[in-house]
């Protein structure tokens, strides 16, 4: 065979439909948008070593710093982006053309230093594209298998819903195995590991809509929308002449990501907190505005997502305005309503959070 599942990236792409953007030492990082800092230097953690909570916040303010350079005005949707990261979850990007979707995920991806492939999804896109193919090699007279776009610690799909619906399944294994099986063998991808995808959901013409299946393997679905009129001046200012995402340097690698996310992992969370998480996905279900309510692995997926949540603001420990705090854009894109709640034009988060109202909140101490 050829490299190992734990080396992802020898071996070159069958078809480049995809670029190599693995990260260097480039760019620079600010506190305000507009006002531009010098560059932070990398921080980086040993190879296994494990990371406190202190150093958790520490580098995801960088983080947060770093992106919030490149994005004008968006930093509640950085917040989230890095609290995905962290759950070791899956971003979609869901919003109109134009409002920095694809720089987002770029920006994620260029502010650590580690492997990054960038995916335009199209509808000759093949499933080997995504994952590799085992190639038969004249010199050794056997197979050996080259990986595909996935190898990678950050995938961007751009425009995911343009790709055949057989392509986006190429993507089901991975992202929720963190593994991609060919020709009978199963390699495992390198952590950490996100994908970052894009789409735009007002143009139809010439896509294939996600499934729910697939919906359901993204943590969080997220919209940029419009910026403000100030942050617009802003970005006037610093995309005009050069884009700052040409200069942005890594200020983390993902050793320490992969640290911090073991560090995540060890939040507290009480009974009661996981029991408000299970009445809040039991609400779905049983609410008459909704068709189809969250699955076991939404559950799930909340729950990491508000621990995440309580290490970004230095807790050791999950409340329950984490977990209200992750709930929509956790959920919202599952969730399916009514055609009576569709007539009513309320939104499937105007309805999340109106079961928010009703399902009881843990009483402290509890």
């Amino acid at each position: 065979m050829g490299p190992a599942a734990g080396d992802p990236t020898k071996g070159q792409p069958v078809q480049g439909r995809y670029e190599d953007q693995t990260s260097g030492p480039v760019g620079s990082s600010s506190t305000a948008p507009g006002a531009s800092a010098g560059p932070e230097s990398l921080l980086s953690l040993p190879a296994g070593s494990p990371a406190s909570l202190s150093q958790v916040t520490e580098v995801a303010g960088r983080l947060a710093r770093a992106m919030n350079s490149v994005i004008e005005g968006k930093p509640d949707v950085v917040h989230t982006a890095i609290t995905v990261l962290l759950a070791e979850g899956h971003l979609l990007l869901e919003d109109v053309p134009g409002v920095g979707k694809t720089m987002l995920a770029k920006t994620l991806a260029k502010s650590i230093d580690c492997s990054v492939r960038r995916v335009q999804f199209t509808p000759d896109l093949l499933p080997s594209d995504i994952t590799g193919v085992s190639v038969f090699n004249q010199d050794v007279r056997d197979f050996e298998f080259r990986p595909g776009a996935i190898f990678a610690n950050v995938v961007v799909g751009d425009e995911i819903n343009r790709a055949s619906p057989k392509t986006q399944s190429a993507l089901l294994e991975s992202m929720e195995e963190g593994q991609v099986t060919v020709d009978g063998q199963t390699y495992d991808l390198p952590r950490p590991f996100i994908v970052m995808a894009t789409q735009n959901p007002i143009e139809m013409e010439g896509t294939y809509p996600l499934p729910e299946a697939q919906r359901d393997r993204f943590m969080a679905r997220i919209s940029l929308g419009y910026p403000s009129s100030r942050a617009e001046v802003a970005m006037l200012d610093t995309h005009g002449q050069v884009s700052p995402l040409e200069t942005l340097t890594p200020v983390t690698d993902a050793a320490t990501v992969s640290a911090m996310v073991r560090a995540v992992r060890s939040v507290f969370t009480s009974d009661a907190i996981k029991q408000y998480v299970v009445d809040l996905s039991s609400a779905t279900r049983s609410s008459s505005a909704l068709r189809l309510g969250a699955s076991p692995r939404a559950t799930l997926h909340m729950l990491r997502a508000a621990r995440a949540h309580a290490a970004l603001e230095g807790r050791d420990h999950v409340l329950p305005d984490d977990v209200q705090a992750i709930v929509v854009s956790v959920l919202a894109h599952r969730v399916i309503p009514t055609g009576e709640t569709q007539l009513a034009r309320r939104s499937t988060a105007e309805v999340l959070q109106d079961l928010m109202r009703r399902v009881p909140v843990p009483a402290a101490g509890r």
